[in-house]
Parts: structure tokens; C-alpha cells; sequence
């Protein structure tokens, strides 16, 4: 993948199959194209620019999935949860994704209870996001995107803001999701002793080459 109006390949040669239920460390120096490579599995999210070779989610091309599909099975949650917050209290954010999609209102009820309590946010469903810390708008993030119940969670340097007690309890909470939902995490981690003993797979990138 080239950005547009660049010379210089952001990424270059990747070439990796990740199976179901992997946890994936993704790792390397800043400006390496972790970033960019978790945005190009979400489709909504790439970039402009040149792209050369195809990526498979199963055995469909992730170009050929519908945008819905795409909005259900995949989900992100990106470094700074300000940039994806945009609800004014919890309830109406954890509802968000789901009332695009028109899931029914009974539905919408019960997922917001399972993922409340799941995440420990049952007290806190009327509060304002602005009143929340920022370990608490992290996991919201992260429950907003577990409501859709996806296949695959991308995680973009998720605790970078977080002080290490935060980062800690942010990364079992991903932790017990990989283990007690099968959920397929792909995460890139500055705090790469943390998450290396839980992971499947390490992917180290730099200069937008796997090494």
C-alpha cells in the first residue's frame, strides 16, 4: 500500500494468514505501518492511495463484503477513545452502532445489559462521557464495538494514553474476550511485555516490512 501522493511504500510484502480465535501482537518502531496495516482490515477505514494484492476475510475478498457485514464482524478500537466517542452519555453511546443497523429495540436492550454488566459499566449507563475517565472511555469504546458481537477486534496502541494501572486492567479485560469469546484480537501494543506471553503470534513490522 502506497498513500497517496507518496513515493515510498507504507507496506510492502505482506504476506500472513491469521486464523480464528488467534491473538495477534503487532509491534514495531512509530511510523512502521502498524497503524496503517490494521486499517487496511477494516475497510471503512483505508486510506487513499495505491493498493496492490487483495485481503481475505474467510474466502471473500474484504473489497467484496458489504458494508454492513463489514460494520458487524470487524471491529476497531482506535489509540485516542475521544476520536471515537461521539454519544453525549454511555447508554446512548453502547446503543449507537446497533440502532444504525435497526436492531430491533428488544434486542438492543439486551446487549446493552449483557455488555454493561460485562464490562463494568452497569452504574454508569446515564453518565455523560465527559465525566469518565480515560481508562473508563477506553473500555467504553471497547464495549460499544463487542455490541455488534464481531468475529474480529483490531486494536490500534489502545492503552497509549492509559497511566499502567488503566493499561493493565484494559488489557485482561481483551484478554478474557480472546479467551472466553473466541473473538479474533489483532492488536498493536507499545507495551509489548504485557501482551506477549497471551499472544498467538508476534508480527513485527518496520519501514512497512514483516521481519
Amino acid at each position: 500500500f502506497q498513500y497517496a501522493g507518496e513515493t515510498q511504500w507504507a507496506l510492502k510484502n505482506i504476506n500472513l494468514d491469521i486464523n480464528p480465535g488467534d491473538f495477534v501482537l503487532l509491534c514495531g518502531p512509530s511510523g512502521s505501518g502498524k497503524t496503517t496495516l490494521l486499517k487496511m482490515l477494516k475497510r471503512e477505514l483505508w486510506p487513499k492511495g495505491q493498493i496492490l494484492g487483495h485481503i481475505e476475510y474467510g474466502d471473500i475478498n474484504l473489497q467484496d463484503i458489504s458494508q454492513k457485514t463489514s460494520a458487524q464482524e470487524i471491529a476497531m478500537v482506535l489509540q485516542h477513545p475521544e476520536s471515537q466517542i461521539i454519544m453525549g452519555n454511555v447508554r446512548q453511546e453502547l446503543a449507537f452502532g446497533l440502532e444504525n443497523l435497526n436492531y430491533p429495540t428488544n434486542l438492543i436492550r439486551k446487549r446493552l445489559a449483557d455488555m454493561s454488566t460485562y464490562f463494568g459499566l452497569a452504574d454508569k449507563m446515564d453518565f455523560s462521557v465527559n465525566i469518565l475517565s480515560g481508562g473508563q472511555k477506553q473500555v467504553l469504546s471497547l464495549a460499544g464495538a463487542m455490541t455488534m458481537r464481531p468475529a474480529v477486534l483490531l486494536l490500534d496502541e489502545p492503552t497509549s494514553q492509559l497511566d499502567p494501572v488503566a493499561a493493565q486492567r484494559f488489557l485482561d479485560m481483551v484478554f478474557r474476550l480472546n479467551r472466553e469469546t473466541g473473538i479474533t484480537v489483532i492488536m498493536s501494543e507499545h507495551r509489548v511485555e504485557r501482551v506477549f506471553a497471551n499472544s498467538d503470534s508476534v508480527i513485527i513490522l518496520d519501514s512497512g516490512v514483516i521481519k
